[in-house]
């Protein structure tokens, strides 16, 4: 079988098939949305603006071969001094198709980038959640995912080499 070049010289099987990286959104979903207004109707009274605390947290795993499913979990929690204003729980996901990508190269891309792409989604349905909660709605500012996730490798590289976190 002859060997064929593709554009920037990568070699192609003469199938029609190629062995260049490709990464795309199959689907993204709710995986799991939880909102709670324990206060109402009186928090709709309280004069004093809540202290809003969010967490988040990115989990990936493989559900088929060249398939990934990357979540973002975004907890909101509005607290004031009368008490809590609202919750919001919401587990955001994507299917990402991913092939011929080495394997070193699928952790970044699983938990920096993909939740890039899927954060816009997950940031409308919590807005959206909340304004349907009856407060205005939530509108969270974007993360750095790549920056984090370079940030989190760097520490992980310190405590394995046995350097104090936090000196380079």
């Amino acid at each position: 079988m002859a060997e064929e070049f593709g554009a920037e010289g990568q070699e192609t099987l003469g199938n029609g098939m190629d062995n260049l990286p490709q990464v795309g959104i199959i689907s993204q979903y709710v995986k799991d949305l939880s909102f709670e207004n324990p206060n109402a109707p009186a928090v709709y009274q309280w004069q004093v603006q809540p202290q809003i605390d969010v967490q988040f947290n990115i989990g990936a795993n493989k559900a088929a071969d060249d398939v990934w499913e990357v979540v973002l979990k975004v907890e909101v929690r509005a607290q004031g001094d009368q008490g809590v204003a609202f919750a919001v729980e919401l587990s955001y996901a994507g299917l990402f198709g991913i092939r011929n990508v080495p394997e070193e190269q699928i952790q970044p891309f699983c938990y920096a980038e993909a939740p890039r792409l899927i954060f816009p989604f997950a940031r409308r349905v919590l807005a959206d959640a909340v304004r349907d909660g009856g407060f205005p709605p939530l509108m969270l500012e974007p993360i750095d995912f790549a920056g984090l996730y370079m940030q989190q490798a760097q520490q992980a590289a310190q405590l394995q080499s046995g350097e104090p976190a936090g000196q380079a």
